[in-house]
């Protein structure tokens, strides 16, 4: 049981492309349904983990790596299907390409190996993941009154990509700047 949160990272990991595919083909209720259960595994791992104290390296590392490739590939299959605007997928993706150059460069040279996320980049993650649900739930029932929430989940999920990044980057730079002076 003890690897029980690890699994769930890894069955998020294995979905993606299964959502992805949904959405690319326009299944949109079956991409939000199975994006529903890798939703509810982001959230069971880490409380599993912390409840039960099933805390682990590995842990550590799949949960935001499987939240990675959900995010990423699930928006650029949007915006192939015309779901979201560009400029939305290329704030996610900016920020997740200077989030890893940085975090890369932080551990080639100045050796810091531990980047714990911050309360905002989780928040983010949670808010893009949201407005992902919104987007798809409102293409898979548009007779529902979900249609009128997806702008502001577009616009909510841009403000909070650009915060979370603006965040990351000061949050880094202060540490680097200690690691300098240690």
């Amino acid at each position: 049981m003890r690897h029980l949160p690890n699994l769930l990272s890894v069955l998020r990991i294995v979905l993606t492309p299964v959502i992805v595919l949904a959405i690319i083909r326009s299944e949109y209720e079956a991409a939000f349904l199975i994006g529903a259960v890798a939703g509810a595994t982001d959230g069971l791992d880490g409380w599993l983990a912390r409840r039960f104290d099933w805390r682990s390296r590995l842990g550590a590392f799949l949960d935001p790596l499987a939240d990675k490739p959900l995010v990423v590939l699930g928006y650029l299959a949007f915006g192939f299907q015309g779901l979201v605007p560009w400029w939305l997928i290329s704030l996610v993706l900016v920020r997740d390409a200077i989030i890893l150059v940085v975090a890369m460069s932080a551990a080639i040279c100045k050796k810091i190996r531990e980047f714990p996320p911050s309360p905002w980049g989780k928040l983010c993650t949670i808010v893009q993941i949201s407005a992902g649900g919104i987007v798809l739930a409102a293409h898979a029932w548009p007779n529902s009154p979900l249609p009128w929430l997806v702008m502001p989940s577009i616009w909510l999920t841009g403000a909070a990509t650009v915060w979370s990044g603006l965040h990351y980057a000061w949050f880094t730079f202060k540490r680097l700047a200690r690691s300098s002076s240690a």
